[in-house]
């Protein structure tokens, strides 16, 4: 059996990112949380963290994160069963929802899509904000119980649920797109890589997907901004910092911005990942995750017979 306060404990010291400020946060001394850590290690007879400068979990650590997550979430649906219609929506508990997302899914249609859902039954969003070829890490780690990615092949113990595509055209202010174009008006790819792209973070690969469907280039070379925010990116490309690639449904937002090649697009294909067994608040999310993709993203294409 597994003891509960030195879970809390680990899960303290992971999330607060120390011994000393998961002391504080769990009003103990130091010397007490680190004995409960031991102790759970010894018990297990393996490493649960990385000890350094910056305390992390090892995979067995990450494995009894996602317990303790999923825990709390049960015990919370539990306590919220009990109080049943007799406790006022006022007193009802705040429960605590963490999920990674890509920046252009969290404004663009995840945020819409579940507002009514988190303030009906009280739930509080983390959201860890990654690229999409990536948020499932945050899922993998147990840092999240669900996750907005790219990965269509289910991991162990969660469900892969397919949500639709996000289509990405690749945008220029006017003076930007002149200097793209040869005197014909067609996009010269020699003329494009001259000038700069904006680019949200360097985990984004939007650009070479583009410039590899659409031209043939691998690995081009050609001068970056880095602008890791949704609302500076765009508003570096509109105004006229360099090109890149923008949602389809963010350019009614962005007044003169041109499509460099019409008709050219990237189209990135979004699934939900969530844990296999979840609680009542979590299938809640899925539900409303699920409505809000079919509402706001085009349709996924059917699978080759």
């Amino acid at each position: 059996m597994l003891d509960a306060r030195q879970l809390e404990a680990l899960a303290a010291v992971v999330e607060h990112g120390g011994f000393g400020p998961a002391a504080r946060a769990l009003s103990l001394t130091l010397a007490a949380v680190s004995l409960r850590i031991k102790s759970l290690e010894d018990a297990l007879g393996q490493r649960l963290l990385v000890r350094g400068r910056q305390v992390r979990a090892t995979p067995a650590g990450q494995a009894l994160l996602g317990h303790v997550k999923q825990v709390r979430l049960m015990e919370a649906d539990l306590l919220a069963g009990l109080q049943g219609g007799a406790a006022s929506r006022d007193a009802a508990r705040w429960q605590s929802l963490s999920v990674a997302i890509n920046a252009d899914s969290v404004a663009s249609w995840f945020l819409p899509g579940v507002a009514g859902l988190l303030q009906r039954h009280r739930l509080l969003l983390e959201i860890v904000i990654d690229d999409q070829d990536h948020t499932h890490d945050a899922l993998k780690s147990g840092d999240v119980i669900g996750c907005v990615t790219t990965l269509g092949t289910a991991m162990r113990g969660c469900v892969a649920e397919p949500l639709g595509v996000m289509r990405y055209l690749c945008v220029a202010a006017p003076a930007v797109a002149r200097r793209c174009r040869t005197a014909r008006g067609a996009v010269s790819p020699h003329r494009l890589l001259a000038q700069p792209a904006v680019i949200f973070n360097r985990k984004d690969a939007l650009q070479d997907a583009f410039l590899e469907q659409h031209f043939g280039l691998r690995q081009p070379h050609y001068p970056r901004h880095f602008a890791p925010a949704v609302e500076a990116f765009e508003t570096a490309i509109q105004r006229g910092l360099g090109w890149g690639m923008v949602p389809e449904q963010n350019l009614a937002h962005r007044p003169g911005l041109e499509e460099l090649l019409p008709g050219a697009a990237v189209d990135v294909v979004l699934y939900w990942q969530h844990w296999a067994h979840e609680s009542v608040s979590a299938q809640r999310l899925t539900a409303a995750v699920k409505a809000a993709a079919r509402e706001h993203l085009r349709p996924m294409a059917p699978a080759p017979a």
